[in-house]
């Protein structure tokens, strides 16, 4: 469907009947878009290119003379299922298409959006700028959740406090917060792209809009990369921190073994039975090695706690 903003209203009209002149705003399947091809000036190329969605978040950018191409992945945040939209941007014409978005998730989004505008006020950067400010809505919220998030296994893990979970409580934020990396990072090359305006698509005095909201995407990009440091730091220090408890007990059965080391002396020394030994006839014999393996046994770990082995 289409759609074109009268002085009072946004309303759908047939593209047959559209005004050329003013903006005009599509959002359609790629059948629709094969069918409309040809009166909106597309190419077949750019037809094809959305039969099917990218496997990547980073599909790249096209810039030709007219017009403006590119895919758009999004990714639900309650569920983490993934949509995938094409965007055909030309002057006076924006046109979203459906390559993978069967519950009309990001369709929605964005015809939500073009009800924000009149047309008075209304132009393509403002709604374009406007549906990616939609996309990135809670996003902030998201951050901050994900910062607690990571605040409570740390001290859990200072606190000594760290469940056998705790490896893949980190692995399910870093990979939350990989996705929302990539995502922005596409958002960035569609609006860098765009805000450079190679082909000359825009009026320069509204390319501000372009602009702010790729500084937006910018700062959130920054805040998930500093909250994924974060993650691999709590990864780093968990490690070290299982490290350190192994450690510990190496050192313990190390000193446990130094203390009664003397012991396999002792018994490997009585064990020979030589009939010469004098103990070995001697009525208080088994006494006399009783006594020497305690003591033996009290004095090395006097000497061991000493030294602060333990």
């Amino acid at each position: 469907m289409f759609f074109q903003y009268k002085p009072d209203t946004l309303c759908e009209t047939e593209l047959a009947h559209a005004d050329r002149a003013a903006l005009l705003v599509g959002c359609v399947t790629g059948e629709e878009l094969a069918d409309a091809a040809g009166p909106l000036g597309i190419p077949a190329s750019a037809v094809a290119a959305c039969a099917e969605m990218h496997p990547f978040f980073r599909s790249g950018v096209e810039i030709y003379d007219d017009y403006t191409f590119t895919q758009l992945r999004v990714s639900e945040p309650d569920s983490g299922r993934h949509y995938c939209v094409a965007m055909f941007i030309k002057r006076n014409l924006v046109v979203l298409v459906d390559v993978e978005d069967p519950e009309q998730f990001v369709r929605g989004q964005f015809i939500n959006v073009l009800q924000r505008y009149t047309a008075a006020t209304v132009t393509a950067e403002k709604l374009l700028c406007a549906f990616f400010d939609a996309l990135i809505t809670g996003d902030t919220q998201f951050l901050e959740r994900t910062g607690f998030e990571l605040s409570e296994l740390e001290e859990d893990l200072i606190h000594n406090a760290a469940d056998k979970d705790f490896n893949i409580d980190i692995l399910a934020v870093k990979k939350q917060l990989l996705v929302k990396h990539n995502f922005y990072e596409q958002l960035l090359d569609i609006t860098e792209a765009l805000k450079e305006d190679d082909n000359e698509l825009f009026p320069v005095e509204e390319l501000r809009y372009l602009a702010n909201i790729n500084t937006r995407i910018t700062r959130l990009r920054e805040d998930t990369d500093a909250l994924n440091d974060t993650a691999v730091h709590l990864q780093d220090a968990y490690q070290a921190s299982l490290d350190l408890k192994l450690n510990n007990s190496m050192k313990f059965f190390t000193v446990l073994t130094t203390v009664f080391f003397p012991l396999t002396i002792i018994v490997g020394w009585y064990g020979m039975n030589f009939d010469t030994m004098p103990e070995f006839h001697w009525r208080f014999g088994y006494l006399y090695v009783i006594g020497l393996s305690v003591l033996t046994v009290a004095l090395f770990t006097l000497f061991a706690k000493k030294r602060k082995w333990f």
